[in-house]
């Protein structure tokens, strides 16, 4: 778990970090080993349930370590892989008679058989215990079910979830190359939008771009934020992972649309009217008011008596949520007019409170009104995905999940108890930001949620795949690790906390098999020694990003990269191709002072990497090698380039493909620029419509480079993967 070894003997503090998965080094941004400080173990440990602030506390908590798993007849979850479910653990009281068995979640029962012969024996609170071996029968499905085991009458179960050994979504790809859409939806606009993308524009969208050959488009988050304006623009801090954003819904594509009186369909005619003029423009997009509008008409929909088959396929789907969604709606109903973090939430207290209850049921009707809008975008959802595959598209649509939540968000207050308090997530000072970095979100906390059965991780997961297929999961090293920061400290005064990744990714495969869809983990950044090559193992995608694509000795040729990967050029926190060849990012970055050096040793620098990708792409006669080559053809020729890999997902940036510039998010930054609020335009700074797409001469242009046939990938010798 920890970086590095030392050569001192481990304090016990050192060990009962290490005992609970915290790592106790890390390196430097130099890439020296660094020891995590004393006060932030001790703050990581206290966010973890575990007293360590004094001596006596830390013998006591390793003392308490030692014996807590013989308190249990059966550990606190089991998830293994299909086909290598082995022995079980069972602790029970010496001389007790113990039986062990499954349920499977379609009620099937299995039989397991315990060993007699101790394992191990001691005592525990004054009770002789031994430690007994229990195995169940390898034939167990895929799937979540539950294990039982009962000793001298006394009961325990836990989840027990069987996980596929690798995907086999990813096997059906392997050997056909498919390319796709990387698009921020609420930028991208058609005729009928409401001054921001929505769920109808991605439909459309996925029609046009099945019609060029696309196989997916992969969209930004589309978690829920706030209920009412004002909203996070961030797609990466969303006040729930689970629910989406109502600001997507399209109007006039729900059904009870049609059934509105004159007068209602009137207003929401004006609302609608309101936006025309700002959907063909290229200004900055208007969040709060296109949800606010959409706010108004939606209460009027609501309005509307739904007929008795849309009444109860709207009761069907709130039973298939449960009371995850109750809580989210609650939370809703209660953020309309609580101040996020505001003392009034401690008054309401957790989930189920007697607080909580009394609040659900005065805000009933609101409660139904936010539960309503997510069966909407379930609705639309599914009918994105349908126009997506019966166009044509092999995979579809491709959402996107966020690392994170907001600290006072939805998510924060119902999954309270399997979230850590008093602790954000970010990340260790490295060579580009010397500081750290602090997301502003709480972590899973790995115990607690192991204890749940990893219930909310699942029904996040379901829920997002549900009409999806495949799902893109934002710094999938987090399910490994993730940086824990102590309320109150600097970014750099963290520690690393670690995860049961077997279980994360393999729930995660779990539920992408059962949705048929594909994973691609964005596994960029600083990783542990084979991060990579488990993911590939479990089937899941792994990310390239051309411009990343180096090492010491220049560009990797494209034959080198990774055949399970989905490669694009660019990414959303770089600016589109033709803003970054013309070093935008750098003049950005020095205009808002990001810079920690001279800027003309930056642009320097920047444009000596480009010139190594330049000039790899002159010697394969992708840009001629006298003259000078346009914006357009050396944007084409660096698609070009990727499409000779031998990666079986290749994506292109809708920016890219119709000439954007602007950076669309410049990390290290807030307020100082208006992050995720840029529309699509083209290279004259013209607004971009889905309604002109499909006769786009760029658009139709660069799609043609990429082609469909997937290059075997070459073995190495010595310089084979240079640039020259």
């Amino acid at each position: 778990m920890a970086d590095s070894t030392t050569a001192s003997t481990p304090t016990a503090l050192q060990r009962l970090a290490e005992a609970h998965r915290v790592g106790t080094t890390f390196l430097g941004w130099d890439g020296e080993p660094k020891q995590v400080e004393r006060q932030t173990l001790v703050a990581v440990l206290t966010a973890l349930g575990v007293p360590a602030g004094t001596d006596e506390d830390v013998e006591k908590s390793l003392t308490e370590l030692e014996a807590a798993p013989w308190r249990r007849l059966l550990p606190r979850v089991v998830v293994v892989r299909e086909g290598r479910l082995g022995p079980v653990p069972v602790h029970a009281p010496v001389g007790a008679e113990v039986r062990v068995w499954a349920t499977g979640e379609d009620g099937i029962h299995y039989s397991g058989t315990v060993d007699t012969s101790p394992i191990a024996e001691r005592e525990v609170d004054g009770e002789r215990r031994v430690s007994l071996s229990a195995v169940l029968p390898h034939a167990l499905p895929l799937g979540w079910h539950t294990l039982h085991a009962e000793a001298d009458g006394r009961q325990e179960q836990c989840a027990l979830v069987i996980t596929p050994d690798r995907l086999s979504t990813t096997q059906r790809l392997s050997d056909k190359r498919s390319w796709g859409l990387m698009v921020q939806l609420y930028s991208v606009r058609s005729a009928r939008s409401w001054g921001i993308g929505d769920l109808g524009d991605l439909g459309s969208l996925a029609q046009v771009a099945a019609g060029k050959g696309a196989g997916f488009v992969l969209v930004n988050p589309l978690h829920a934020a706030e209920p009412v304006p004002p909203v996070e623009p961030s797609p990466y801090l969303p006040t729930t992972r689970r629910f989406f954003h109502p600001m997507y819904l399209r109007i006039e594509d729900i059904p009870e649309y049609a059934r509105l009186d004159p007068e209602a369909r009137g207003r929401i005619s004006e609302l609608a009217g309101d936006f025309a003029e700002a959907n063909t423009s290229a200004d900055l997009l208007d969040r709060d008011a296109s949800f606010a509008a959409k706010l108004e008409a939606l209460e009027l929909v609501f309005r509307v008596e739904r007929p008795r088959q849309r009444q109860s396929d709207f009761e069907e789907f709130l039973v298939h949520q449960g009371q995850g969604l109750k809580d989210f709606a609650l939370w809703s109903a209660l953020a309309e007019t609580y101040a996020p973090g505001g003392p009034e939430w401690a008054e309401v207290g957790r989930p189920g409170s007697v607080e909580a209850l009394a609040q659900a049921e005065r805000l009933a009707p609101r409660i139904e009104f936010h539960e309503w809008l997510q069966w909407l975008c379930d609705e639309q959802l599914q009918e994105a995905q349908l126009e997506a595959t019966g166009s044509g598209m092999g995979i579809g649509i491709m959402h996107d999940l966020a690392v994170g939540v907001h600290p006072s968000g939805a998510d924060a207050w119902t999954l309270q108890d399997v979230l850590a308090s008093g602790i954000s997530v970010g990340a260790p000072p490295d060579m580009f930001n010397q500081h750290g970095q602090d997301w502003s979100q709480p972590p899973w906390h790995p115990e607690r949620l192991a204890e749940s059965g990893y219930q909310a991780f699942r029904d996040m997961l379901r829920n997002i795949l549900r009409h999806a297929g495949g799902i893109r999961i934002d710094h999938i090293l987090g399910l490994f690790r993730l940086w824990w920061i102590p309320q109150g400290s600097a970014p750099g005064g963290g520690a690393y906390v670690y995860y049961d990744h077997e279980a994360l990714i393999g729930i995660l495969a779990l539920e992408a098999e059962r949705a048929g869809a594909v994973v691609v983990g964005e596994d960029l950044g600083v990783f542990e020694p084979g991060v990579q090559e488990y993911l590939a193992e479990r089937g899941i995608f792994g990310t390239s990003i051309l411009w990343f694509e180096q090492d010491d000795d220049g560009p990797i040729v494209p034959e080198k990269y990774r055949q399970g990967c989905l490669t694009t050029v660019t990414t959303h926190d770089l600016p589109p191709s033709a803003g970054y060849l013309a070093g935008e990012h750098v003049a950005l970055r020095e205009k808002l002072g990001l810079l920690s050096r001279p800027v003309e040793e930056e642009r320097a620098e920047d444009q000596a990497v480009q010139e190594t990708f330049l000039s790899l792409l002159r010697k394969r006669k992708l840009l001629p090698v006298k003259g000078a080559a346009s914006v357009q053809e050396t944007v084409e020729a660096l698609h070009a380039l990727i499409a000779q890999s031998p990666s079986v997902l290749l994506g292109v940036a809708l920016a890219d493909a119709v000439g954007e510039r602007r950076t669309q998010n410049q990390p290290g930054t807030n307020d100082e620029y208006p992050n995720w609020q840029i529309p699509l335009a083209d290279a004259d700074g013209e607004a971009v419509l889905i309604d002109n797409l499909e006769d786009n001469a760029r658009f139709a242009s660069l799609v043609k480079v990429l082609g469909t046939k997937s290059p075997r990938r070459v073995k190495s010798s010595g310089d084979a993967n240079r640039a020259d």
